[in-house]
């Protein structure tokens, strides 16, 4: 019984941590330091899309949102930041593939996955949509084709843009 009223006490205030986004030390592609709490977008939603070099769904993924980037942001102000899960020798790879399909998102190398591992990220790809005040409010793993349509309606419905 006190097992159960244990779990009980603990699983609001695990809920609780895993809705906010944590602070974690990662790499820009200029290999410099970067904290995880210092991602902005005055108000705005911000989606985290946890990905890597040689993960084909991500990659699916990230140029499938990159056709409609544009629109999104028009319409939401959303802002999309991709985080590579690959190790930092792989930083001119992850460069090279950023610009070589014209990505505008920001992208940073969580190396070690410190940051993967604080959002509890298991398989990849792996995304997050934060509000305007950087709580998360929805996550999807995996992707499939019209998974991003799933993704803007989520947007929507923070943005109110329904």
């Amino acid at each position: 019984m006190k097992k159960i009223l244990l779990i009980i006490l603990l699983v609001p205030a695990f809920v609780f941590a895993q809705q906010s986004l944590p602070s974690v030390e990662i790499k820009s592609l200029d290999n410099s330091n970067f904290n995880t709490s210092q991602f902005e977008n005055n108000g705005n939603p911000i989606v985290i899309s946890f990905w890597a070099t040689w993960c084909k769904p991500c990659i699916l993924e990230l140029e499938t949102i990159n056709e409609v980037y544009e629109d999104w942001q028009d319409e939401t102000g959303v802002k999309l930041i991709a985080i590579s899960t690959d190790n930092i020798q792989k930083i001119n790879d992850v460069k090279v593939k950023k610009d070589a399909d014209g990505w505008e998102y920001e992208v940073y190398i969580d190396s070690n996955r410190e940051f993967a591992r604080a959002m509890n990220v298991r398989p990849i790809p792996h995304t997050f949509l934060l509000d305007g005040n950087k709580n998360i409010v929805w996550q999807h793993t995996g992707y499939s084709p019209g998974d991003e349509e799933d993704l803007f309606d989520q947007i929507k419905k923070i943005t109110n843009n329904k």
